[in-house]
């Protein structure tokens, strides 16, 4: 029985939770989530959860904080005039909005905190500093062409 091995691109249903048990994402009503082991379109834990599976198998996974999207990062919170929200805007904390890094690269950020005269700006990941649980169903595996060689 043919096991995922890394260069495979495989199919993959997934239950995305939180070690508090809140989902976050799933592929359930959707295509199975596809990609190929190895290439980084996926967190490395993700990556190395699947490695070894055979078509119809199913676990679970917890993958720490390092092989998520890492811890969060001081140097991504940033400080904002209040007075530069537009008028008819409220900031609240938890409030998600889009940001330009001025190169027209649109990024999303979360308000953390908000003061007397400025916002605080959270640009980590919203993942990040955070232990993952994935329930998952590997439901196809392409693997890596086989070199052969004739004479």
């Amino acid at each position: 029985m043919q096991q995922v091995k890394n260069g495979d691109t495989v199919k993959v249903h997934y239950h995305g939770k939180l070690t508090d048990g809140t989902t976050f994402d799933s592929s359930e009503g959707r295509e199975p989530l596809e990609f190929e082991v190895g290439s980084g379109a996926v967190i490395a834990g993700f990556d190395n959860g699947v490695t070894g599976m055979a078509v119809g198998d199913k676990k679970t996974i917890h993958i720490p904080v390092d092989e998520a999207y890492g811890a969060k990062q001081d140097d991504l919170f940033m400080e904002f005039p209040i007075d530069r929200f537009p008028a008819e805007m409220k900031p609240e904390v938890g409030m998600q909005l889009n940001m330009s890094d001025g190169q027209g690269r649109n990024f999303p950020v979360v308000i953390a905190e908000v003061r007397e005269e400025t916002v605080v700006l959270d640009a980590n990941h919203p993942l990040s500093g955070e232990d993952l649980v994935f329930d998952l169903e590997l439901v196809d595996i392409k693997g890596t062409p086989s070199l052969i060689i004739t004479p």
